[in-house]
């Protein structure tokens, strides 16, 4: 092509030949930028939901688990050498995604002081008619996000009273 000078007109700029290939106008690469600032942020968000969503379940089978140890630990009153042994037992096979060896047990037997531990070999004289008997059990949680801790010491607990028959 000439110009009305006599030079030549430089070729199409490669981002223009680009542009054409691509069939793209002026504003189009705009909505590429916006995804990529929007993006992580919302998968960060979506990734939080998940990690609360994990902690809700946890503490929902911790609950139901508790419950269960708690009637287990009512009926066999005459049948037990080990209380905590035999609770600890019935709560960890009633919560199979939960880690065994991190639920802690506490039982207070018949208003006494609460033993706290998978054992008390002894204790099942406590385990009185019509007496209540109280379990409680704590879970740790982890709150996290892309490895960010939104709370350092999270716990989880349940408690249930239930009477000795």
């Amino acid at each position: 092509m000439k110009t009305d000078c006599g030079l030549r007109k430089p070729a199409n700029s490669l981002a223009h030949r680009l542009r054409r290939l691509f069939h793209l106008g002026a504003d189009d690469g705009n909505a590429l930028v916006e995804m990529a600032l929007v993006l992580p942020v919302f998968l960060a968000f979506v990734t939080g939901i998940g990690s609360f969503a994990i902690a809700l379940g946890n503490q929902i089978t911790l609950i139901q688990a508790t419950g269960s140890g708690g009637q287990y630990l009512q009926q066999l009153r005459n049948s037990t050498t080990d209380p905590c042994k035999d609770t600890i037992t019935a709560i960890e096979n009633a919560a199979p995604n939960l880690a065994p060896g991190s639920i802690g047990l506490t039982l207070t037997l018949n208003g006494n002081s609460p033993i706290t531990g998978a054992s008390c070999s002894g204790k099942q004289t406590q385990l009185i008619e019509g007496a209540t008997v109280t379990v409680a059990t704590t879970y740790p949680c982890t709150l996290s996000v892309y490895g960010v801790k939104f709370a350092n010491s999270c716990n989880l607990s349940a408690q249930v009273t239930e009477y000795e028959y």
